[in-house]
């Protein structure tokens, strides 16, 4: 695949599995950690181009997300799933309607834009100003799209029984809630300088990847760099799994930014 000649920035806006790090109501090391690593609000990332930024998911971190970055203008939003700890936030959309005085378009498949209808069904039944703006563009496995002046390959995964969709934007690929890859979409990965990968914990999961498995896959790939995200408390402390992970394979954490 073939990268821009533009530099993009990739912003790692969250980095934590559903529940954020820390959970509410847990004293273990990791949540009760003075290191700020340790800090996960539910993960999406945040790319941009010198004329385009669009975000990756909109869980229900993505106000502050937002507030945090200091982001002033979107264009788009991509999805890889409809589970709430990636589309919850979808309300606060409303915020770029009022300032960029435009709709926003969110990239979907067929599951996610039935999820949209069906948990904010008031974007479309009424025409209240206060309502958010989108319009929905479908999206699937087989066909890259491009959003302004960045193109998405889109690559399924599977999250138990549900395919998800991570992507290929340039040599960066993202990779959320996934638990297997097939071959022919492993093969849309190879060659990718970053890869983004989840690493839930360490004990097996029914629809993530734990650490070991998601060090198997990176392995695999070969990419010259390897970041794992979605990551739970009970993976342990991120200076202390870091330090024990493989060469070109590290943590990835709120607020990280890599430029291509």
């Amino acid at each position: 695949m073939t990268a821009s000649t533009s530099t993009l920035r990739f912003t790692f806006l969250g980095t934590g599995t559903s529940l954020g790090v820390p959970m509410v109501a847990c004293s273990c090391a990791v949540c009760t950690s003075g290191d700020p690593h340790d800090q996960r609000l539910r993960s999406s990332l945040l790319v941009q181009s010198p004329n385009t930024t669009l975000a990756i998911d909109v869980g229900p971190d993505f106000r502050q997300q937002m507030l945090r970055h200091r982001v002033a203008c979107l264009d788009a939003v991509v999805m890889t799933h409809e589970h709430r700890d990636h589309l919850g936030g979808l309300d606060e959309i409303r915020a770029f309607n009022f300032m960029n005085a435009k709709k926003i378009p969110f990239y979907t498949d067929a599951l996610v834009e039935q999820a949209i209808r069906n948990s904010f069904s008031y974007i479309f039944d009424n025409d209240y100003p206060g309502i958010p703006q989108i319009t929905l563009h479908r999206i699937s496995k087989k066909h890259a799209f491009t959003v302004g002046d960045i193109t998405l390959q889109p690559i399924e995964v599977m999250h138990h029984q549900l395919p998800v969709l991570g992507f290929r934007i340039g040599d960066f690929t993202y990779i959320t809630d996934a638990n297997y890859i097939e071959d022919e979409e492993i093969d849309k990965i190879k060659g990718t300088e970053i890869l983004v990968l989840n690493a839930l914990r360490h004990q097996p999961h029914i629809s993530h990847f734990t650490l070991e498995q998601a060090i198997d896959i990176a392995q695999r790939i070969g990419a010259r760099q390897t970041y794992f995200t979605h990551i739970s408390h009970q993976l342990g402390r991120h200076a202390d799994i870091n330090a024990a992970l493989p060469p070109h394979i590290a943590l990835a954490y709120d607020g990280l930014t890599v430029e291509l």
